[in-house]
């Protein structure tokens, strides 16, 4: 299930990718797809090892292109083991909700990103969230659950804030917003309560089939529901100064 669109981030063959906080690594799988050299990192060092097994798993079943590579590694969002400029494209994705320094995290991601690069940022759209957090104190008062929610207006501030341009917005996952409604009001840990098992079984069908009713309904819903708010960004190229008007800046 991608909350990236891959229309609105191309990713091209040979493109330095890092999918940061990765997760079960779904982007970084579809980025290795498309030929990029992938980083998938995050600092759940479990879910590094699955993610590195099932990167060795498509290279070995040739799901990748020649030319593409893919690495899952443990670290830090906070202090990437990467230097600056090292990527063509960042993705973000659900990930800033759960941080209490966001700012600090996106400074980093642009750190690595290089000049005239793309960044994805997605997080939980602001009202299908907050209905969860309504519903249930568990669904985020977790280790490692949310602790913020966002509004679009201020993740774009952060965005610009960290010296982004932001290029294109939207919504995704309509069709989740009221399984984690139904998931909040029965409890979260509760998943074998019927209506919770039958709405997973609709969404494990429809993203197994893909069934084109479903793609339609979900694209008209996805403005009004859509579970997460999808971002999309570039770094500018900063102009270079002169070395005349650097020494004349020196000696003033």
């Amino acid at each position: 299930m991608l909350t990236v669109d891959f229309t609105r981030f191309p990713i091209a063959p040979g493109d330095r990718v890092l999918d940061l906080g990765c997760g079960a690594g779904r982007h970084a799988f579809e980025c290795y797809r498309r030929g990029a050299r992938v980083v998938a990192l995050d600092r759940d060092g479990e879910e590094v090892r699955q993610v590195a097994g099932w990167l060795a798993a498509m290279g070995e079943a040739g799901e990748a292109p020649t030319g593409a590579a893919a690495v899952a590694v443990e670290g830090d969002a906070l202090a990437l083991p990467f230097p600056d400029d090292s990527f063509d494209a960042v993705i973000v994705s659900e990930v800033m909700e759960h941080v209490p320094d966001d700012k600090g995290l996106l400074a980093e991601a642009v750190r690595v990103l290089r000049p005239g690069g793309r960044i994805a940022v997605t997080v939980p759209r602001y009202g299908p969230e907050r209905v969860c957090w309504a519903l249930s104190d568990a669904y985020h008062e977790v280790e490692g659950g949310h602790i913020r929610i966002y509004r679009a207006d201020q993740l774009l501030a952060r965005v610009r804030e960290a010296g982004l341009r932001p290029y294109g917005t939207h919504h995704a996952h309509a069709l989740h917003s009221p399984y984690w409604w139904l998931k909040c009001a029965m409890g979260v840990d509760n998943a074998r309560a019927l209506p919770v098992r039958a709405y997973h079984k609709l969404l494990v069908w429809d993203l197994m089939k893909k069934p084109a009713a479903t793609r339609v309904a979900e694209r008209l819903l996805d403005p009004v529901l859509g579970k997460s708010f999808v971002a999309y960004a570039t770094k500018p190229h900063t102009p270079r100064r002169s070395a005349a008007k650097d020494a004349a800046r020196a000696d003033s």
